[in-house]
């Protein structure tokens, strides 16, 4: 059962790496309880780039179109548009400006608006 652990260990650290340059095993041997050889394989998911633009269907029944572009996006619903850039300036998921912000993951966007509660659109 040591022996398990062990061998579980670093590949279960692995996968919590994240970061650019951090590379997860794509197949990994394992040793079970009675020393047999087992294998197990580790996909990461891969950043998925947003296209240059989206429609969103949000879950208020609202929809906004976003527009990516590059260190920035524009967010445009149905009265008003603004421009947020992305925060930090070196990465593409994340964009804001004051109380406003967007997180983009997938196919879903985060927004959240001043006061309001977060909302969920998905693409």
């Amino acid at each position: 059962m040591a022996r398990v652990a062990f061998v579980l260990l670093p590949v279960a650290c692995a996968a919590c790496v994240s970061g650019q340059g951090a590379k997860v095993p794509e197949d990994k041997a394992l040793i079970g309880p009675d020393g047999e050889k087992t294998s197990m394989t580790i996909t990461a998911e891969k950043e998925v780039s947003q296209p240059s633009t989206s429609t969103y269907n949000c879950a208020d029944g609202s929809m906004m179109t976003i527009r990516n572009l590059g260190s920035s996006i524009r967010v445009m619903g149905p009265d008003e548009e603004e421009e947020l850039p992305a925060a930090p300036a070196n990465q593409r998921s994340r964009y804001g400006k004051g109380v406003d912000a967007v997180v983009l993951d997938g196919r879903e966007a985060l927004v959240v608006k001043g006061r309001h509660p977060p909302l969920t659109c998905t693409r």
